[in-house]
């Protein structure tokens, strides 16, 4: 089935019928060199059928209203001059660094699999197997998610990637495993697809950096057993003009605690999708991002969609997104909390804000509840202003120049979604780097 001519034949079948955007999901299937797949293959087969069934986004679908798809809808990746120099975060901590090179994993380049309470495969490698432990995982995380909500491109994912990693975890890992990307080519057109297995009263950190391609598709399904705990922190470096969409799915079990952060800076197009079912009682979820757009170098719109259901007793989620804007930079939040019947003591929180330094830049937010149990506590807030003029004549008042009084309250206003970093280390480094980045830009058009 995974056959790119098979599928290029099927697809014109439902065109302008059952499916929009028929036309550009013909050509970016045509575009493709799919996989045909080993323990994968089911996995394939059920995306390619949902996929032809949901078609890709349209700008009228409820979810894409702010976020024009038709770059990631497009058949061909642009060519984009390659962005000089490693990215240098976490590289002081002990870490397990693995590398993908236009999505393909680098063996040379990276560390030795092996870890005590941890093993880990390329999924290139492993797919050639006919059976294997990640088969009851692959896309079955991502197949859950389309429901309510329809995400096309993770779909596309499932279908498309040729490689990823699949980590499975059976004890407490001590070093973080970090997955860095790099790109050597101008059109890399990257899709990788990660998996993750927690099992019970396992944890792990997973670091990633760097930029992964001109336009990137990454989906992460990670599975929670009993007790298990996952600090996901992701920083991906971008030029200017680069596109990308990742999606997390995670299935939370009981007692168990999920945690992700993303930091973003630059970026043509980046859009972020958080899906994240938590199943047994007692369990933890929060996600969270801090986000720093400057259009004055060229287009910036970062968009954040997050789906956090409930469906179990005595839960947590948390939902933290700042973004700081300028010169026509733009920000979009969309998050929903949903509690199912019978999911009581929920405690679900959702704050995204976004921090304007000039008139010409824009945070956009759709916050939902939708709540069936009668014993909840659940809240949302969403806010959207320039920067606080008492607070900034206060500290320079007391000698503070402008350009370091504004990266100070900046720093201050993202510290809510830097707390989300449970490990002191990590949270040190991105907030040296965050800094440095600010320092750089302090006093330039549209920061005051």
């Amino acid at each position: 089935m995974a056959d790119t001519a098979v599928l290029a034949d099927q697809v014109p079948a439902v065109e302008g019928k059952t499916r929009p955007g028929g036309n550009a999901l013909s050509a970016r299937l045509a575009a493709l060199d799919l996989p045909r797949g080993g323990f994968t293959r089911p996995a394939r087969e059920d995306a390619a059928q949902r996929l032809q069934a949901m078609g890709l986004p349209g700008p009228r679908d409820e979810y894409w209203r702010y976020t024009d798809p038709a770059p990631f809808n497009a058949a061909q990746s642009p060519a984009l001059e390659i962005a000089p120099g490693p990215t240098t975060l976490f590289t002081g901590i002990d870490r397990l660094n693995l590398v993908f090179v236009d999505g393909r994993f680098d063996t040379a380049a990276s560390d030795p699999l092996a870890g005590e309470g941890l093993s880990i495969e390329s999924l290139a490698q492993a797919d050639a197997a006919a059976d294997h432990w990640a088969a009851g995982l692959y896309g079955q995380l991502e197949a859950a998610g389309q429901i309510p909500v329809r995400r096309p491109f993770a779909a596309l994912n499932t279908l498309a990637a040729r490689d990823g990693l699949l980590i499975r975890v059976t004890g407490k890992v001590t070093r973080p495993v970090h997955v860095t990307y790099r790109r050597t080519a101008a059109d890399a057109d990257v899709h990788l697809h990660h998996v993750l297995l927690l099992e019970d009263g396992a944890e792990l950190t997973l670091l990633e950096t760097g930029e992964i391609g001109a336009r990137s598709n990454v989906v992460i399904e990670a599975d929670l057993g009993r007790g298990a705990r996952l600090h996901h922190v992701a920083s991906k470096r971008a030029n200017d003009a680069r596109l990308g969409i990742g999606h997390v799915f995670a299935r939370v079990g009981a007692e168990a605690l999920f945690k992700s952060f993303t930091l973003a800076v630059n970026g043509r197009m980046m859009r972020n999708e958080g899906v994240i079912q938590i199943l047994g009682d007692d369990a933890v979820a929060h996600i969270a991002a801090a986000v720093l757009g400057d259009g004055g170098t060229g287009r910036f719109h970062h968009d954040d969609t997050v789906f956090i259901t409930h469906d179990a007793e005595r839960c947590e989620s948390r939902q933290v997104f700042k973004k700081v804007l300028k010169n026509g930079a733009e920000g979009i939040f969309q998050g929903k909390i949903l509690v199912k019947p019978g999911a009581q003591k929920t405690d679900g929180y959702q704050i995204s804000q976004g921090l304007l330094l000039d008139e010409g830049s824009q945070f956009l937010a759709k916050p939902e509840l939708e709540i069936y149990a009668d014993d909840v506590k659940c809240s949302h807030g969403s806010t959207t202003g320039a920067l606080d003029e008492t607070a900034l004549f206060y500290l320079r008042s007391r000698g503070v120049p402008k350009e370091r009084a504004i990266v100070l309250l900046v720093l201050s206003f993202l510290a809510d979604a830097l707390d989300e970093i449970e490990d002191q280390r990590l949270r040190d480094d991105i907030l040296g780097r965050l800094e440095e980045w600010l320092t750089q830009r302090a006093g330039t058009q549209g920061q005051a």
